[in-house]
């Protein structure tokens, strides 16, 4: 039986698309890696809660084949601040992300030249009192 579940697992990945512009955040990766590591053994994996696994299973399956989005259509494609799917795609996107990294750097750089009037190397040390 954990078997068939292994091979529904597979199934079920390998239908489940990966979005690359969400590198280490990827549901569809980290789905994968869940997968390989409940089922180390492959075929011959012992399932300790095969209910459980079985109710995962379905659960993953009707969020994969859009259920919820059939079954509760949308008036609109946007959400209540406006901001469109593909807008929020962008937005959610690792290049829009890594950009924000940069720019936070750059302003924590600047502070710290502006309220360090000398570089740590040309501060005398304090002695270490007792």
């Amino acid at each position: 039986m954990s078997a068939t579940r292994y091979r529904r697992f597979l199934k079920l990945c390998e239908e489940w698309p990966r979005d690359e512009t969400k590198k280490g955040r990827d549901l569809g990766t980290f789905l994968r890696q869940r997968v390989a590591s409940a089922f180390r053994e492959g075929e011959n994996t012992q399932i300790a809660d095969p209910e459980k696994c079985d109710q995962m299973y379905e659960s993953l399956a009707r969020i994969s084949s859009n259920a919820y989005r059939q079954r509760f259509p949308r008036v609109r494609d946007s959400s209540f601040t406006g901001v469109t799917v593909e807008e929020c795609r962008v937005l959610l996107s690792g290049s829009m992300q890594q950009s924000m990294d940069e720019e936070k750097k750059g302003l924590w750089k600047t502070i710290m030249e502006r309220f360090s009037s000398k570089s740590p190397e040309d501060v005398p040390e304090k002695p270490h009192e007792k």
